[in-house]
């Protein structure tokens, strides 16, 4: 199991020492982008991004919460993003050009739905996707939590993806995790755990990791 921390929970006073304790422990660093228009809150941009790039040893993985995901791509990939998701819910039919447009900037593409958002409505683009991204939260606030049915949801989309022959997509998801449910994730088709405050707000947070990372 992937564990990628999500910088949004981390201290934003001390935030190269967080970004430090990913380095060392976990595999990706999760970076929520929302823009107080697809989700109701704001997080941070690219001077964040940019900030984060200078001392990430992991790969970034970009979470875009924002409308019109397509005009950020290509300045997120040069900030130094190595995995860029959007939201279907934000580009509907024209999710597979963004898919596209993400792979055109050298990074790995994700597509992401909320909860309320059918699986299927996402089945078309799994042939061109990097990585499917499941939200078990409501986009936009951290320390929400877990969304039960959200392991029905993990399996429909890992059924898919061996029915069509890419059983190697990593499925992510994000929101409510911890090594609580880290085991029942796994179980149900899971190969990348997002977590924030979970580990940024536990007493050892290489321990948490280390448990979620090995969860059966």
């Amino acid at each position: 199991m992937l564990i990628a921390p999500s910088i949004l929970a981390a201290d934003f006073l001390h935030l190269e020492k967080d970004v430090e304790t990913i380095n060392r422990y976990a595999d990706i660093i999760h970076l929520d982008i929302m823009d107080g228009t697809f989700v109701p809150n704001i997080s941070f941009g690219f001077p964040v991004v940019e900030a984060v790039a200078k001392v990430a040893r992991k790969p970034m993985d970009v979470h875009l919460m924002i409308v019109h995901p397509e005009k950020y791509v290509e300045r997120f990939a040069k900030a130094g993003a190595a995995l860029i998701s959007f939201h279907y819910e934000a580009a509907q039919e024209e999710s597979g050009a963004v898919l596209d447009l993400i792979h055109s900037c050298g990074c790995k593409a994700g597509i992401v739905i909320n909860p309320d958002c059918p699986v299927e409505k996402i089945f078309p683009y799994l042939d061109k996707a990097d990585y499917v991204l499941l939200m078990s939260v409501f986009a936009g606030f951290g320390g929400q939590k877990f969304i039960p049915e959200t392991l029905d949801r993990i399996k429909a989309v890992r059924k898919e993806l061996k029915r069509i022959g890419r059983p190697e997509v990593d499925i992510e998801v994000d929101g409510g995790v911890s090594p609580s449910n880290a085991g029942e994730l796994a179980k149900a088709g899971v190969t990348l755990l997002v977590a924030g405050s979970a580990v940024f707000k536990a007493g050892n947070p290489a321990e948490v990791i280390d448990l979620m990372k090995n969860a059966k």
